[in-house]
């Protein structure tokens, strides 16, 4: 009995041991090395990495908040910027340890990369070769679920959304040097709902509630548990506690009950509601304070983008014209990709045979080179999984040319149109294409530095690489608004009839519920396999989004699915994005959704969308005269009817036409 007894004592120490060790290793969860940017082996920028992540493993056995960041290196091409999060009740030495994890876990698992990111259940960890500091990034980002599914997943959503958006609130202000918040309530008399929120603590109170609000649109419905992951903040819930409550700022108390009472109460009744007000002018000085310093902030880092200090930039990403001619061969027809108003495209190979595309922009271009080379700083800055990577630029003599990373799959047009080509775009790889561009638009709106407006988002410009990803091209039309710009004015209208909203088209006002327009035009050209241009060929009198609405408001949406796709499909997706679609054409901007929204509706289907109203409906002239661009007459464009005419148009030919 005794030997039992011992035994039994020694494996049930044994098993503590072993838990206990399991426990103390960080439980990696997801990585992402996007491959576009490496450095070469023994280089400046690897020792500057090296000397980076140790500085960063040296911060976290000292760190009192679970944050760092640091820089190293002497010159800018080669700076190395990193930093590290743990979640917010974590102690150092629990911190320490998983940075130093990832450490040596980050290299191992991205080997010569200038930009990785890693993140564990304790720790996220990330470096780049351009500044991350202070910047709210959403991608890459990672949706991670508990399989487990809830009894009553309407109920369960509708709690979840409640109490992640009243952790996001409390959050987003932060504590001393945390931004951090949970949750804790009931979910069942036997269950309860765990939920934790952070964000790097040196994000804006309005960048952390932006980064939380994307990652609640992102949560999977109806699951136990799940998380999601961005460089910035990270979501997560359970129906487990899975954080040290005592490390952490106490959950926010339920509502007061409403107070009702004899008329002997009043006086209680007049202090509540002297408190209240109280609450709530505190509440608006502190917002308008945070609105003020978000303005002052917004103001510098737009113009640090545009200073001097683009020369030094440029240097790094100048290709010289000898290494382009002996990539294109000269630009040889064969190499020839495509071509329009603004240049032609080639393909070529770089000597450490890379694959790229070059854009040789026509020498009629007025544009200077300071201006070019400040624009093309610009663009490089833009890293998305979903746009096209712009690599450098050549700027010698008479050439322009811009060098971008090379797209297997041709553009969206190509397979989009062709009646047999497009029996390759199943529902599901239509699907994804759509959450893709979704995800690529809403980092050119919300996600970078500076905000950035398309112009001329459309199938064309839609580049597919080789697993059938979009990647969005062609920014020749785009235009940089500070953060706080919401809106600009032109008397010149670049982009493409059919997709240019009527405020645009008729007024020369352009926001970012300009490309929503198009987005929405974009949409409904992928679920019906029709070009927008196809109804103006039959009849001159309506347009995609018409053709849309009609079949929507007769009860017969399904009408316009393209065939191609097949009898396979979920019936439920598809009238959700027949819906978010018409939501993106209404004719107002603020009837339109943002970006933001739509990723929330993509991902959430327990969100509540608005009703459509009737789309923006133009008449279009019959003339088949070539487009050229022209200055727009401003009395003649505020015509009801849009003619061509009547507005400029350039309709440009991007590297995706054939590529």
């Amino acid at each position: 009995m005794n030997s039992c007894f011992t035994i039994s004592l020694c494996l049930c120490f044994f098993c503590f041991i072993k838990i206990s060790s399991t426990e103390a290793a960080p439980e990696y969860l997801y990585h992402d090395c996007p491959n576009t940017t490496l450095f070469t082996p023994n280089s400046t920028y690897q020792s500057n990495l090296h000397t980076l992540l140790s500085s960063l493993s040296s911060a976290a056995t000292n760190s009192t908040n679970g944050f760092a960041n640091a820089t190293t290196g002497q010159n800018p091409p080669d700076w190395a910027y990193g930093l590290f999060l743990c979640r917010g009740d974590l102690d150092a030495t629990t911190c320490s340890e998983c940075v130093a994890t990832g450490k040596q876990d980050i290299l191992r698992r991205c080997p010569n990369q200038q930009v990785s990111v890693i993140w564990y259940t304790e720790c996220m960890l990330r470096y780049s070769s351009k500044s991350i500091f202070s910047v709210m990034e959403l991608e890459p980002s990672a949706i991670l679920y508990n399989t487990g599914k809830v009894t009553d997943s309407t109920r369960f959503m509708h709690l979840l959304g409640e109490s992640l958006t009243n952790a996001t609130a409390r959050a987003s202000v932060g504590g001393p040097g945390k931004k951090v918040a949970v949750v804790e309530v009931n979910f069942t008399s036997f269950q309860k709902l765990y939920a934790l929120v952070q964000c790097t603590p040196d994000l804006s109170a309005s960048d952390c509630s932006t980064c939380l609000q994307f990652g609640i649109g992102n949560v999977a419905p109806g699951k136990q548990g799940g998380r999601v992951l961005t460089p910035s903040c990270n979501v997560r819930y359970e129906i487990y506690p899975f954080y040290n409550t005592s490390a952490l700022p106490a959950p926010a108390p339920p509502p007061p009950a409403p107070v009702t009472g004899p008329k002997g109460k009043s006086n209680k009744s007049t202090v509540i509601i002297v408190a209240v007000t109280i609450a709530v002018g505190v509440g608006v000085v502190l917002l308008f304070l945070a609105w003020c310093f978000r303005r002052r902030k917004a103001t510098k880092t737009y113009e640090g983008a545009q200073g001097d200090q683009s020369g030094v930039n440029a240097k790094s990403l100048q290709y010289d014209l000898a290494t382009i001619q002996a990539a294109t061969n000269n630009f040889s027809h064969q190499n020839k990709l495509g071509g329009g108003g603004f240049g032609e495209v080639f393909q070529g190979r770089l000597p450490n045979g890379q694959r790229i595309a070059v854009k040789r922009l026509s020498q009629s271009s007025r544009q200077h080179a300071e201006e070019f080379k400040r624009e093309v700083i610009l663009v490089a800055e833009l890293q998305h999984r979903n746009l096209v990577r712009l690599l450098g630029f050549c700027l010698e003599g008479e050439e322009k040319l811009l060098v971008y990373e090379f797209v297997p799959n041709k553009n969206l047009n190509y397979f989009l149109f062709d009646p047999q080509k497009s029996r390759q775009l199943d529902w599901s790889r239509r699907y994804k294409i759509i959450c893709g561009i979704t995800r690529g638009m809403l980092y050119l709106h919300e996600g970078s530095q500076l905000r950035i407006i398309h112009r001329d988002l459309k199938s064309s410009n839609i580049l597919l690489d080789s697993e059938m990803n979009p990647k969005i091209s062609d920014f020749s039309m785009a235009r940089i608004f500070g953060v706080d710009q919401t809106h600009a004015n032109t008397n010149k209208i670049v982009g493409t009839c059919g997709y240019m909203s009527p405020e645009y088209a008729m007024h020369g006002q352009f926001s970012v519920k300009s490309d929503v327009y198009s987005f929405g035009v974009l949409l409904l050209e992928l679920i019906s396999g029709k070009k927008n241009s196809f109804f103006y060929q039959l009849n001159g009198a309506e347009d995609l989004a018409s053709y849309v609405w009609k079949n929507w408001r007769d009860g017969t949406p399904l009408e316009v699915l393209d065939p191609a796709i097949g009898d396979s499909y979920p019936r439920n997706e598809v009238l959700r994005c027949l819906h978010i679609g018409l939501l993106c054409v209404q004719e107002g901007p603020f009837d339109r959704p943002s970006m933001a929204n739509i990723v929330v509706m993509l991902s959430n289907h327990s969100f509540t969308l608005a009703l459509p109203q009737q789309p923006a409906f133009f008449l279009r002239s019959r003339t088949k005269r070539p487009i050229n661009e022209l200055e727009s007459d401003q009395s003649t464009s505020r015509s009801m009817a849009l003619s061509t005419e009547a507005i400029s148009i350039t309709e440009v030919y991007p590297l995706s036409t054939v590529m």
